[in-house]
């Protein structure tokens, strides 16, 4: 089985943290995926922690999981923080593929994203 696992900082704001778990709700209902599971974690500041949404994943039945960094920006967090945390998850895991992908910021479809996001939504 395959698990994706977004995650995200995490915020002393509950409402900031709910839409990273919403996100992940909603694409549990998408249709076109490869994902058996989906699930959300976060660094710090909130509950469900990085290594515990790994466990999760794990005693879903996933064998293989995807961790994609729901970040703007390659800061430390990103860049030395996450990538620790993912390869002390591995060396508890030997068994379980965790691959961890670049920062949603870095993705190609950025781009597109911020313009269509422009042109589509303004708040006033």
């Amino acid at each position: 089985m395959k698990a994706l696992l977004i995650i995200a900082h995490g915020s002393r704001r509950h409402q900031s943290n709910d839409e990273v778990t919403n996100i992940a709700k909603q694409i549990r209902t998408y249709e076109e995926h490869d994902f058996d599971i989906v699930e959300s974690a976060f660094l710090e500041l909130a509950e469900t922690l990085i290594p515990t949404g790994i466990e999760r994943c794990i005693k879903s039945g996933a064998k293989e999981i995807i961790v994609v960094p729901y970040f703007l920006n390659s800061g430390t967090h990103v860049t030395k923080d996450i990538p620790e945390i993912i390869s002390a998850q591995k060396s508890l895991y030997p068994d379980i593929n965790i691959t961890l992908t670049r920062h949603l910021g870095a993705s190609p479809v950025m781009l597109d994203l911020i313009l269509q996001t422009a042109s589509d939504t303004v708040i006033n």
